[in-house]
């Protein structure tokens, strides 16, 4: 089935100006990542395959978290490519984070190409169920009966 989209070509255009200030086509346009919320914490997973786990660095500074990690070109000068599709070079990604989040308790782990980062939710911003205090009344009435004679 082909599938025609009349806007790939602008698509294309625009990303090609829009990154254009990145460097060689060689330079790694992004990292992908996915961010979802498990009870009280969020996970971030990002892929970086090939990335040599002493180069990956994951910072907090002031309600920002900085993902950097660089993968470096290989350097085989005798080799003639017949196919160079592989990005090297630093790739950097930043989110802002909420003033809900327990920033100390960050931890990050980096297997199989990639990195996870468990963010929680500070104890303060939790959801929590708030107690109903219950008064008793103690209004009485009294009946005053007058005998109608």
């Amino acid at each position: 089935m082909l599938r025609f989209d009349p806007f790939s070509d602008i698509d294309a255009l625009t990303r090609g100006l829009l990154t254009s200030q990145t460097g060689s086509n060689r330079t790694p346009r992004f990292m992908p990542m996915d961010l979802c919320k498990i009870d009280d914490h969020y996970v971030l997973t990002a892929d970086l395959p090939g990335v040599d786990p002493g180069s990956v660095d994951v910072d907090v500074d002031n309600g920002t978290l900085t993902i950097s990690a660089h993968r470096t070109a290989r350097s085989d000068e005798s080799a003639q490519w017949l196919s160079s599709e592989r990005f090297y070079g630093t790739y950097r990604r930043q989110l802002s984070l909420g003033d809900g989040i327990d920033t100390g308790a960050i931890s990050a782990t980096y297997e199989n190409g990639v990195l996870t980062v468990t963010i929680p939710v500070a104890e303060k911003a939790r959801p929590r169920k708030i107690a109903i205090n219950h008064t008793k009344s103690q209004t009485s009435i009294e009946a005053n009966t007058v005998d109608a004679e």
